[in-house]
């Protein structure tokens, strides 16, 4: 059975080297859907009887992953030196450092792999996330299996 969660923040970033205005520093109020693939419980005696998982904790796990580090944060590639420099002027400035350009298809593959960890470390094989779609735009984004 396969079970889906959304979850939205606002973050910042830039595509340097882009053709267009993407190039330029900018934000966006991101959402992200996580799909969850289990087993439905079916111990009658237990909170989450008849349930993949309660949506409750799938969402705490995803918050504690993706959403607080991301929300509010600019979100910079490794290699873009300039807008790194000029972040680390700024005093206590949330910056979320990754090692491919904050595009859509990255952001939705990195989320994919530290989600992927935490279930991984917290259920084992029992509850797995088999789909990420992350929302640039409410009509613009990427998913990754």
């Amino acid at each position: 059975m396969e079970i889906t969660t959304r979850m939205e923040f606002d973050s910042g970033h830039r595509i340097p080297n882009h053709k267009s205005s993407c190039k330029n520093l900018h934000g966006h109020r991101y959402a992200i859907e996580v799909t969850l693939k289990g087993d439905i419980i079916d111990q009658e005696n237990e909170s989450d009887y008849g349930m993949v998982m309660d949506f409750k904790d799938a969402k705490e796990l995803i918050r504690k992953t993706i959403v607080e580090p991301w929300d509010h944060a600019f979100i910079v590639f490794e290699q873009d030196l300039e807008v790194i420099n000029f972040l680390n002027t700024l005093d206590d400035h949330k910056t979320v450092i990754l090692k491919k350009v904050p595009t859509a298809e990255n952001m939705a593959l990195i989320a994919m792999q530290l989600l992927k960890d935490s279930f991984q470390k917290k259920y084992g094989e029992q509850i797995t996330p088999v789909k990420v779609r992350l929302y640039e735009t409410p009509n613009n984004w990427a998913d990754t299996y």
